[in-house]
């Protein structure tokens, strides 16, 4: 074949795509053509390029050093701009965050250039504070990867649907927006604990002016609960951060915060027990674990559409992608050892919890927020299990909770914002009234509930079948799974439920029979996430294949590092440094500084740390 024919026939492929996508609305407008036909084209782009024996450029394509800078500073440098813009200049304000927002979705597409092998890849290391061994160090891997995508995703889309509804203080929103936007970016990619630390605590800020200021009548009293809960984890995971800063100086003869570094300590078994405890607790305040999930649902029924998505779709993440990295990645005696309680609690007080729960609500809104809390309970089994196939799940099963989730709230929004009310109670028959609404929230609820050929499924059947061969669930593995299966079950009795009371049926509120269906607005915001519920659910290994060789890596670690655990003696009080591998993982590790002196604030500081741990 000619060169033009290749390209012809390279062609034709996305301009079929393009005309499939355009000719699915059967509204004239041609801004809903345009975007389901740019959707289509890159659903296509996207498929073709991550399908299993796809050509690359290169084994190993150069890997631009700043990508990640630029995703990650990107809206923090926006955000700094948008403060000395005018702010009666709304509509130039909200144009200017889409922008923002949608050209760093567009940047964070280049990582999937790069096939994520083992190893680190757009790495980038810069000296911070070389006195107290803290560095600017950003990286991705295998685990990473789809979070950031995810996260770039996620805000434009709820950016989209606040700009519909949000009216007053539209600069502060803006800000807000892009601020929390920057944090989380910068948490997923953060290799230092400083600096993950403070991306940790800069998400905090703006997630409660979004709730305190734009959300419902109790909303103060929300932002006020999450504060309190997220802020009490986050200073216990400081001091064991700090802990683990003065061991490692004491043991390596230099401090540093990063963790290519301070996860080759093997510490004491109380030490290491009571820094996965801090670490544990901040991340389960995140996830959220039962009984430290009261703050979610109260934070989801009063924040505003765009900000419960985000919460739903990324912030939730941030617990389980914790969770597996830091602590499973440096406490991995503890967390095998509680592997199989850690299980139990999460089928208990997630999934088996939550499912109830969620059954007995009549506010839609929150029956979505319970059902979160059901959903990370299947992430986090999946972690508690270790193996190939259930972290491998529980990471797309993060994924998957994103998208789903975050088009269940956003459809939650769109009624709300027709009725103003959310009771199952007040609606009825709505399928008659709002077909493409109703059509496309089943849809979403067969994702939600795992209906095969659907994301959700994928997802939980692998979490399911890692259970079941766990080895760190031991003879729990299968009563386990098995417990863990009714909470599917439940799952479908809830979702099916509601869609039955509030669809089916003839319609029985006289309110609701002049409903306007979907807008051009809302059909565009719904749109990228229904199209990825397809995708996922029957081509799940294009997701699958670039998380594989990371999840590998990582359980191998974690299967040496127990074992060094358990070759400490219990009466030993002094930590150990576990011998450097070399390899891909350990591109970027801390070398000693020449004639570095040991900074005496910091000392004071951990010595004080230790001192109130009681760890000699």
């Amino acid at each position: 074949m000619t060169a033009l024919g290749r390209v012809f026939f390279d062609i034709i492929p996305y301009l079929l795509a393009f005309a499939v996508g355009a000719a699915i609305p059967n509204r004239n407008s041609r801004l809903e053509r345009l975007a389901f036909g740019a959707i289509g084209l890159l659903v296509l782009a996207f498929v073709r390029g991550l399908w299993p024996g796809a050509p690359t450029s290169a084994s190993h394509p150069d890997e631009w050093p700043h990508l990640l800078n630029a995703i990650v500073l990107l809206p923090l440098v926006a955000g700094a701009l948008l403060l000395v813009l005018p702010r009666k200049s709304e509509g130039f304000l909200k144009g200017f965050t889409l922008t923002i927002l949608w050209l760093d979705f567009a940047i964070s597409l280049w990582l999937l250039r790069a096939p994520m092998e083992v190893g680190w890849h757009y790495q980038y290391i810069a000296p911070w504070l070389p006195r107290f061994g803290i560095r600017y160090h950003v990286a991705v891997d295998g685990i990473s990867y789809w979070m950031v995508i995810l996260t770039t995703f996620t805000t434009p889309i709820a950016a989209l649907v606040a700009f519909g509804s949000i009216r007053e203080r539209i600069k502060d929103f803006c800000f807000a927006l892009l601020l929390l936007h920057s944090g989380m970016l910068g948490a997923f990619v953060a290799l230092d604990l400083f600096l993950f630390y403070v991306f940790w605590e800069l998400m905090l800020i703006p997630m409660v002016i979004l709730i305190g200021v734009w959300g419902g009548k109790e909303r103060i009293k929300a932002a006020y609960k999450f504060f309190l809960f997220t802020m009490a984890g986050s200073i216990l995971m400081l001091v064991a951060i700090l802990y683990m800063v003065f061991t490692h100086k004491q043991v390596a003869g230099y401090y540093t915060f990063d963790y290519l570094a301070l996860r080759h300590l093997n510490l004491s078994h109380t030490a290491a027990w009571l820094c996965f405890g801090a670490f544990a607790l901040a991340f389960a305040v995140k996830i959220p674990m039962f009984p430290l999930h009261t703050w979610l649902p109260d934070a989801h029924v009063q924040a505003p559409t765009s900000v419960s998505i985000i919460l739903a779709a990324v912030l939730l993440k941030l617990g389980s992608y914790g969770y597996l990295r830091y602590c499973m990645g440096m406490f991995a005696g503890p967390a095998w050892a509680a592997g199989a309680n850690l299980a139990g609690a999460v089928i208990v007080g997630g999934i088996l919890y939550g499912a109830l729960v969620a059954w007995r609500q009549d506010d839609v809104k929150k029956l979505v927020a319970y059902s979160s809390v059901a959903h990370m309970g299947f992430v986090m089994l999946g972690l508690a299990a270790a193996t190939q196939a259930s972290v491998q799940g529980a990471l797309l099963q993060m994924v998957n909770h994103g998208i789903s989730t975050g088009a269940l709230f956003l459809l939650v929004g769109v009624i709300y914002d027709r009725r103003h009310t959310r009771s199952v109670g007040e609606f009825g028959g709505l399928a008659s009234v709002m077909p493409l609404y109703a059509a496309l929230f089943v849809i979403v609820t067969f994702s939600s509930i795992g209906v095969p050929g659907t994301n959700g499924f994928v997802g939980e059947f692998m979490i399911l079948l890692g259970t079941f061969a766990s080895q760190s669930l031991g003879s729990y593995a299968t009563i386990q799974g098995v417990v863990a299966c009714a909470g599917v079950i439940l799952a479908a009795i809830y979702m099916l439920s509601v869609v039955q009371r509030m669809f089916f049926g003839p319609v029985t509120h006289d309110a609701n029979r002049g409903l306007p269906d979907l807008t051009v607005r809302e059909s565009i915001a719904l749109a990228p996430s229904v199209v990825l519920i397809f995708v996922i659910g029957l081509f799940p290994s294009i997701f699958l294949n670039q998380t594989s060789q990371s999840v590998g890596a990582a359980l191998e670690q974690y299967r040496n590092g127990r074992r060094a655990y358990q070759e400490m003696p219990d009466e030993s009080t002094q930590a150990t440094l576990l011998p450097r591998q070399g390899g891909a993982l350990e591109k970027g590790y801390p070398e000693p500084p020449s004639g570095s002196s040991t900074p005496a604030p910091l000392a004071q500081s951990a010595k004080t740390v230790v001192a109130a741990a009681g760890v000699q």
